[in-house]
């Protein structure tokens, strides 16, 4: 057999760094395959350091909408307005990104374990400066359609323009390969109908620049304790009390720094433009509400080819499996008006009955 081609972002790598040997990666990573490598001047034109070169993976389920056309194009267009984010070089035509030395905030502290005061502060901090970022000050190319862009202000056809996504680039494309999954599992397409009665009603709130995909793995701890935020890949448009639902639904803060969270963002986002947290109080529980269903929708399909991609999965991956959907369909049950949560039992049949059905090997018990 020949090897597999070179993939284009490591030919890039390669071709820069002038050295195969150097190159690192690729990296993981859900959305890109990355590869580092050292560079130490270039001509005077960029400091000494490690550098990315990167490109989407092949064949990718996106289960989130992309606002910009290019990631590096917004990291150039945000320098000197947000800190802490990579520095942007062009090099034969090739952008890099600088590569962040540190270890990411999950590493440091697990999900659903507190975060120091010293890095909440600073993620407040980014809150305030995307706050700062008005759309008509945002020049950066965009690939959404005209429908994906409502008048700033208009939270309730922001929301409408996710949950559309999420029914009609999310479930309705998958329901020929998992619809029967769904089904097992007592989801529908009258779910939509139910999350949308769910979340109506947000108040206005003025549209700003936002992250959408602030979790642990997404900030970067550096020597000095600064947080570096990097994955600008989701940055869109829109209401920022929806970043901070996204945040705190990613972060798995304690519950009790989960509240106070997000009753200094509030604080720290009317200071900047004041009626950024018209309504919070009402509105976040909505919009986790719909963060809560679109997980489920995705995790289903995500979990359904993890565990067919996985040879020797045994008894405790599928058990981890059923305990994880279990848990997200627990928590989504009322937004999308679900009868009730389906027992592990019926979890474990919907899953096997998939596997059976699309040729996947049902997975072997341990022995």
């Amino acid at each position: 057999m020949s090897p597999e081609p070179a993939s284009i972002a490591r030919l890039h790598a390669v071709e820069i760094s002038r050295d195969a040997r150097v190159v690192e990666g690729p990296l993981q990573g859900y959305h890109h395959e990355t590869y580092v490598f050292p560079l130490h001047g270039e001509a005077g034109r960029l400091r000494p350091g490690r550098w990315k070169c990167r490109e989407p993976r092949a064949d990718l389920l996106w289960f989130d909408r992309r606002c910009f056309v290019s990631e590096e194009q917004l990291l150039k267009a945000l320098r000197g307005r947000v800190r802490g984010i990579p520095e942007i070089v062009d090099i034969g035509g090739t952008g890099l990104q600088r590569f962040i030395e540190g270890r990411t905030l999950g590493s440091l502290h697990r999900s659903r374990t507190p975060v120091p005061e010293v890095f909440r502060h600073q993620i407040l901090d980014l809150f305030r400066q995307l706050a700062a970022i008005a759309p008509a000050t945002i020049e950066v190319g965009r690939r959404c359609e005209a429908e994906d862009r409502p008048d700033d202000g208009d939270t309730e056809a922001f929301l409408e323009r996710l949950v559309h996504f999420t029914e009609h680039q999310v479930y309705q494309p998958n329901v020929d390969r998992f619809g029967r999954l769904f089904l097992d599992l007592g989801l529908d397409g009258d779910a939509f109908k139910h999350l949308r009665k769910h979340v109506a009603g947000l108040r206005e709130r003025p549209f700003c620049l936002l992250h959408a995909d602030l979790h642990r793995e997404n900030f970067i701890v550096d020597a000095e304790q600064r947080l570096w935020t990097i994955d600008w890949e989701l940055a869109m448009v829109g209401d920022p009390l929806y970043d901070l639902a996204t945040h705190l639904h990613l972060m798995r803060y304690p519950a009790r720094q989960a509240q106070t969270m997000a009753e200094r963002w509030c604080a720290a986002v009317e200071e900047i433009r004041p009626g950024s947290g018209n309504g919070w109080r009402q509105d976040l529980g909505r919009l986790l509400a719909y963060k809560k269903a679109q997980s489920v929708f995705t995790d289903v399909i995500r979990t359904a080819l993890t565990l067919g991609a996985v040879q020797g999965t045994g008894r405790r991956g599928l058990a981890s499996a059923v305990t994880k959907l279990g848990r997200i369909l627990a928590d989504a049950a009322v937004p999308l008006g679900l009868d009730a949560v389906p027992e592990p039992r019926r979890i474990v049949t919907a899953l096997v009955r998939w596997h059976e059905r699309h040729g996947t090997p049902r997975p072997p018990a341990d022995r």
